[in-house]
């Protein structure tokens, strides 16, 4: 009978579970899953439109925001926020929250609008929101799974958010379209010399009034896009009976970009 000189401590036995224990406990919220993330995400999004108390429907959707930074500011598309605003119907700028069942309406003002990203910042009056983290875009890659969340074909289903999911089919350079010289119209011809960036090119379906609604982490939740246009086949229509699966969303960091512009001071007043 030999005896073992050196023999292994009882506690060694448990650090395999310690270690694992330990894990499960300081696991980040990052490994929450999806349903964990639309639960948290929702109370951020927000119904963009307009409002006048001399028309009906008093509020006009024109798309989706979400707010980030302070929790006033609300990120959605340039395209989004109306040209102008009808004075003789004392129309404003306007956004509707969820909270529970009930919506409620703020006052919002644009901040500043890039245009050749199509993007813009408002700001909200009243407490601020929940605000959506911005995820670095260098960490962004082709084949990462993504959701978005916003309004689908405006008000018609009802001011709910609905979430959609899909992947990072490809991160492409914006370009001018080849064809004639009736395709050089303003807005590809400025964003020709301000030269091409890039966009998120994805196998999901958006609809008309995702517009400005956040491309979003599955697990994390970070924002890594905003949703910006759908491929279209032909019509406009068309989008709505045969959708493309093919959307497109602007990279966030732009959005870092454009808070540098934005003047806190500009906001709504109540």
């Amino acid at each position: 009978m030999t005896c073992n000189p050196w023999p292994e401590p009882r506690l060694y036995r448990y650090v395999p579970i310690f270690v694992a224990l330990t894990l499960a406990l300081t696991t980040p919220m990052a490994q929450a899953g999806l349903p964990e993330t639309i639960t948290a995400i929702k109370p951020s999004i927000v119904v963009v439109g307009t409002f006048s108390q001399l028309r009906s429907p008093a509020f006009l959707m024109r798309g989706t925001g979400f707010a980030f930074g302070d929790g006033s500011t609300i990120a959605t598309n340039a395209h989004v926020i109306a040209q102008t605003l009808d004075a003789t119907q004392q129309e404003t700028l306007a956004v509707l929250i969820r909270q529970g069942n009930e919506l409620h309406r703020r006052n919002a003002k644009v901040q500043v609008a890039d245009p050749d990203h199509d993007l813009a910042l408002l700001r909200i009056s009243g407490p601020p929101l929940p605000a959506l983290k911005i995820k670095p875009a260098a960490s962004v890659r082709e084949g990462q799974a993504v959701a978005f969340i916003g309004f689908p074909l405006g008000g018609a289903l009802g001011f709910s958010p609905v979430t959609h999911r899909g992947i990072i089919s490809s991160i492409t350079p914006i370009a001018l379209p080849a064809g004639n010289s009736a395709q050089l119209k303003e807005k590809p011809i400025r964003r020709l010399r301000s030269g091409s960036f890039s966009i998120y090119q994805l196998d999901a379906t958006a609809y008309p009034g995702n517009s400005g609604g956040p491309l979003f982490d599955e697990d994390s939740g970070e924002v890594v896009g905003i949703l910006n246009m759908v491929f279209v086949k032909g019509t406009k229509e068309s989008a709505l009976e045969k959708p493309s699966g093919i959307s497109y969303a602007i990279p966030a960091s732009f959005l870092l970009d454009l808070t540098s512009r934005a003047s806190p001071s500009n906001g709504p007043t109540d």
